[in-house]
C-alpha cells in the first residue's frame, strides 16, 4: 500500500464512528491532512481491515 492519497469516496455514511466508504474513524478523517506518510499508511491499512470486518464494499482500486 504505497499510496497516501485521501481515500474518501464521498459515501460518508457512518456505523459506530466508522465511515462505510473509506473505513476511517471521524477522528482519522479530521486528522488526515496533518498525518505524515507513515501514519497515513497505517490508517489506510487499519481502515481496510475495518471495512472487511463491517462487510462494507468501501474503497475500490482502479478508476
Amino acid at each position: 500500500m504505497s499510496s497516501t492519497k485521501d481515500p474518501c469516496i464521498s459515501v460518508c455514511k457512518f456505523t459506530d464512528d466508522i465511515c462505510l466508504g473509506c473505513g476511517r474513524s471521524k477522528r482519522e478523517i479530521r486528522a488526515w491532512k496533518k498525518l505524515d506518510k507513515t501514519d497515513k499508511r497505517t490508517v489506510l491499512a487499519e481502515a481496510a481491515l475495518r471495512l472487511i470486518k463491517l462487510g462494507a464494499t468501501g474503497r475500490r482500486k482502479g478508476k
